[in-house]
């Protein structure tokens, strides 16, 4: 299999550490090989500061990187304008953390790598340098071309989820919920069920947006207006739907049972289950892009930067389902019931 290839992330943040304990792990976990875009001179002081007995070595393409992976870190050499300072974001060093992104890419769709798994970045530093896209999601769309339409969803071993709005403000979020938006998320997420997770018969639950989903339009009538006509469409297409369930009563153990996914109306209806039940080894997957993308289901941690306090699962956990991942879509014949 072609090896990962894993994005620099802000490098003031923990995105060089959980790499390095990552790569540190690899036996253990039983991680593919991986390399990532970097200045190999900076995670090398990085790893002797920080205590992890890591060899770094440059590379210059991702096969000479999956020859090195057992014996050391590959690395293929990327220039940071000024010096790191951890904890410390700087805006000048923000082209090379989208240079790493495009690069990334580039590299899986040119059949040079895998599948791409994208570290943590800051997204101020980036706008203050001139990036326009509303984040890493949305930005991996545009690389990917027309057409394209991204899903986020956050998975962990017990729960996947995904929100129908993401990151706006909760008003905005109810003004904007739409039947269609509900369709279109459902749709993608059960096809993305099918090839990347290998779950032959996806079955969805899709959430209500009201206390109680509404209690039949006494407490809001969006369940009625528009959940309820989604459900609809999605099942006259053959999709496994039940809802709109009431969300206070649908990720308890015994309710998980019945469905594979379940479609949020909004941001933290999603993410407070997803991280209660999983807060270490979540990960955040970008369905419907023509190329598997995952990445860590946390921020950048400049307050734990080069601390050695950073916890590396929910990277490796991204590492492994990416080349899970990408393994299926190679062969979309094999299929089998499963969690994230």
């Amino acid at each position: 299999m072609l090896p990962i290839v894993l994005t620099m992330g802000d490098p003031a943040g923990i995105a060089g550490e959980i790499t390095l304990m990552a790569w540190r792990a690899r036996r253990e976990k039983n991680l593919p090989a991986f390399f990532v875009l970097d200045d190999p001179a900076r995670l090398q002081r990085l790893a002797q500061d920080v205590g992890l007995d890591v060899p770094v070595r440059a590379v210059q393409s991702a096969a000479e990187a999956a020859a090195a992976f057992p014996r050391a870190l590959p690395v293929l050499p990327l220039t940071l304008p000024t010096p790191v300072q951890l904890g410390q974001p700087n805006p000048a060093n923000a082209p090379a953390v989208i240079a790493a992104i495009d690069r990334a890419v580039a590299l899986v769709r040119r059949g040079e790598a895998a599948a791409v798994v994208t570290n943590p970045i800051h997204k101020h530093s980036l706008y203050a340098a001139g990036f326009k896209a509303p984040g890493h999601t949305e930005y991996l769309a545009q690389l990917a071309g027309p057409g394209v339409r991204p899903v986020m969803m956050l998975a962990c071993p017990t729960l996947r989820v995904v929100p129908v709005t993401v990151h706006v403000s909760l008003r905005q979020a109810v003004d904007s919920l739409s039947t269609d938006e509900i369709v279109a998320n459902a749709e993608i997420t059960a096809r993305a069920l099918v090839q990347d997770f290998g779950i032959a018969e996806p079955r969805l639950a899709v959430a209500g947006l009201n206390p109680h989903a509404g209690e039949d339009g006494s407490i809001g009538d969006e369940e009625q207006t528009i959940i309820a006509p989604a459900i609809a469409r999605l099942r006259k297409q053959g999709i496994n739907v039940i809802g709109p369930l009431p969300p206070d009563g649908m990720f308890h153990d015994e309710a998980r049972v019945r469905y594979d996914a379940a479609i949020c109306m909004y941001h933290d209806q999603a993410l407070i289950p997803l991280k209660a039940l999983g807060f270490w080894d979540g990960i955040n997957v970008t369905l419907g892009l023509p190329f598997v993308r995952t990445s860590p289901d946390h921020g950048v941690a400049f307050d734990l930067a080069g601390r050695g306090l950073a916890r590396p699962e929910s990277l490796i956990a991204a590492i492994a389902a990416a080349a899970d991942f990408a393994a299926r879509r190679n062969s979309p014949a094999s299929t089998r019931r499963s969690v994230a």
